[in-house]
């Protein structure tokens, strides 16, 4: 007996209803991927947006990413021309830390955008040894994605996520999520970045951006005791420009607060992450040097000093003005006949009287407090 032709069509239905039940699976197995990896988007933006300051949002995209999305390897390269970053991490006492291992700081904006790239969208591909080894630091291998931060004046850093699977970043994939998560990124460090300078308005000089004397105090006796604690060194330089009278009687003050801002990059320019540089006032700067031995700090007074000297200030009127300075430089003594206070104190004092030696031996030179009687 034939079959009838409801019969004959039996066995194609079944082979249709298989293949849309799969389908179907499939679709939902995408839809529940989709939809984690759009939970775990959301949840690192709602991470950024959460972050209580600067510190803690460095962290969600450094230590947070990594986690988050399972990545072998995540660096933050942020351009900081003016070290306005810097020394908002030096406040916090952060730039030592372990953040800083996957943190860099580009003070030269130029050299950076060319070793970044003018990247304008999330750049997604193969691991390529000549262009990604210095990003990352390390051989990684498989894919890296690298996601430009970009505010209304360009960009301002690069997101460098790294895996060791070829398949986690494929060149073409779908970039929406990621250039997403990068505008939110660049938001959030720049609101941060304001708050923090708002936050530290009141212990930064309006004139040179360096630290005053009012936030050198109370770093003063949280690095002295910590020296004391731990069995470090601590020393600190007294920089003072010379002659500084003759520049503002003949150029006029303006031009003098052009020698002390220009003064003020020079000296940071030479100092770690973790050195304090203040202005204390007038024209003396004064430089904690944390974990810097009394050699260490006077071949680093030397070197500024050189510095300094080799390259006139140009002013805005075109005139070129050449200034030196007068260096003295002491280091914390035995805190165990001493607090932290006091020891901090003295140091200061100490090289407060090996500058006014260095003045006295005629100017343009480094003094130390351990020589010709001073302690």
């Amino acid at each position: 007996m034939r079959p009838t032709p409801s019969q004959q069509a039996q066995p194609s239905l079944r082979h249709e209803n298989s293949e849309l039940r799969g389908l179907l699976q499939a679709l939902g197995q995408d839809a529940r991927y989709n939809q984690a990896v759009l939970q775990r988007f959301q949840e690192r933006e709602l991470a950024l947006l959460s972050a209580g300051d600067l510190v803690g949002l460095l962290t969600c995209l450094t230590d947070g990413m990594r986690a988050s999305f399972g990545l072998d390897s995540v660096k933050l390269k942020l351009l900081d021309p003016c070290f306005v970053i810097r020394d908002l991490l030096v406040s916090h006492s952060a730039a030592d830390t372990h953040l800083m291992r996957d943190i860099e700081l580009c003070t030269d904006v130029a050299a950076a955008r060319t070793r970044f790239g003018e990247l304008g969208a999330p750049l997604l591909g193969a691991w390529d040894e000549a262009h990604h080894l210095a990003l990352f630091g390390r051989r990684l291998g498989g894919s890296v994605a690298l996601l430009p931060l970009r505010h209304s004046e360009g960009l301002i850093g690069l997101l460098c996520l790294g895996s060791r699977d070829p398949q986690r970043f494929r060149a073409g994939q779908a970039t929406d999520f990621l250039g997403h998560l990068a505008c939110v990124a660049a938001v959030c460090l720049e609101n941060a970045v304001n708050r923090e300078r708002l936050r530290l308005v009141g212990l930064t000089d309006s004139l040179t951006g360096l630290y005053n004397r009012r936030h050198l105090e109370h770093r003063l006796q949280q690095e002295a005791t910590r020296a004391q604690r731990y069995g470090q060194t601590l020393s600190c330089l007294f920089v003072d420009a010379d002659h500084f009278k003759q520049i503002n009687d003949r150029h006029g003050h303006p031009a003098g607060d052009q020698v002390l801002v220009a003064l003020a990059q020079r000296l940071r320019a030479r100092l770690r992450a973790s050195d304090l540089a203040t202005r204390y006032g007038g024209e003396e700067f004064a430089v904690l040097l944390p974990q810097t031995d009394i050699d260490s700090a006077s071949a680093l007074a030397a070197q500024i000093g050189a510095a300094i000297a080799a390259e006139p200030v140009m002013l805005a009127s075109g005139d070129a003005v050449a200034v030196t300075v007068s260096i003295g430089v002491a280091t914390l003594a035995d805190g165990r006949r001493s607090t932290a206070r006091d020891a901090g104190e003295a140091m200061l004092d100490a090289a407060d009287r090996a500058v006014y030696r260095a003045k006295q031996a005629g100017r343009n030179r480094v003094c130390r407090a351990d020589r010709d009687g001073d302690s």
